[in-house]
Parts: structure tokens; C-alpha cells; sequence
């Protein structure tokens, strides 16, 4: 039997998701040292935790924003090697981070060298890329500023 077959389908659902919390997002990286300056010093985030196992010839770092109620992290995963480029997973889509102020976001990772692929030319939203290609979305906080220059004129970069 389906689960929307069973009778109070929506309930259990509910129930179910009620007991869950988000842990984490798990990314396999290649340069631990560019995801972590990528990451940490460019994005802001905060390392959390690292585990090293000898034996399994890897190397987690765990990430966080650092803010009270926000719980989540972000997995690195060195697996140490490994050589080549990993390919992106056809399963996953993004990280998506909320941000005080898009523009000076973008500006402030432009100005580090990250390259804005999707610049922020509704004021809502922008895409950025990891070292290893992971697609991060950056939103803006609360209702979208208004339309601004350099930003609103600016045209994608590659994919994202």
C-alpha cells in the first residue's frame, strides 16, 4: 500500500517530519585547504568540528554558520587520494545560505576572487561556485532590495 493510500497519510508525515532535524550536507572535496579559504574565509562560515581517520585515509571538517538556531553543517570530506576532479552528482543541486545585504555579499566575494555566475540583478538571489563546483545559492533576507548597479546589468557566468 502507498503511503497516501493509508489512512492518516498526512498525518504521520507530519509526525515523522516533526521528529527530524537537519544535520548536515555532505560534500566530497579534492583541495581541503581552497574548500576550507572558500568556505570559511570567503563565505563566513565556521569551522565546527574536524575528525581524522589514518586508516580510512580521510579527513572531515565540519561547517557552520555559528548562529544559535541554526544547527545545520556542512560536511567536507578529503578523502586524501583521490586525484582526480570528482564529477558533480546528478542528485544534487545547490547550498543555499540567507544573507544580510545580497550586494555586499556579492561584492565583498567578488572582491576575494570568487566569481559571481548569477549575479544578484533582482536583489533576491545569486549563485557563486565552491573549488570543487558545488553550486551555492546566496538569498536575501527579508523582501528583495531594489535593482542596483554594478548588479543589475551584469550578465551569467557558465552554469550554476
Amino acid at each position: 500500500m502507498r503511503a497516501s493510500e493509508r489512512s492518516g497519510a498526512a498525518s504521520d508525515g507530519a509526525h515523522y517530519a516533526a521528529r527530524m532535524r537537519f544535520l548536515h550536507t555532505m560534500l566530497r572535496v579534492r583541495d581541503l585547504d581552497a574548500s576550507l579559504d572558500f568556505f570559511v574565509n570567503k563565505l563566513g562560515l565556521r569551522e565546527s568540528r574536524r575528525q581524522r581517520s589514518e586508516g580510512g585515509r580521510f579527513t572531515l571538517v565540519f561547517l557552520a554558520t555559528g548562529a544559535n538556531a541554526d544547527p545545520a553543517e556542512i560536511e567536507l570530506t578529503y578523502n586524501w587520494d583521490q586525484k582526480e576532479p570528482y564529477p558533480t552528482g546528478r542528485f544534487f543541486g545547490h547550498l543555499a545560505f540567507q544573507v544580510e545585504d545580497i550586494y555586499a555579499t556579492c561584492a565583498s566575494l567578488q572582491a576575494a576572487g570568487v566569481a559571481i555566475l548569477r549575479p544578484p540583478r533582482d536583489g533576491r538571489m545569486a549563485f557563486i561556485k565552491s573549488p570543487d563546483g558545488q553550486s551555492v545559492e546566496l538569498l536575501q533576507a527579508g523582501a528583495a532590495l531594489p535593482p542596483s548597479e554594478p548588479w543589475k546589468s551584469m550578465a551569467n557566468q557558465g552554469d550554476w
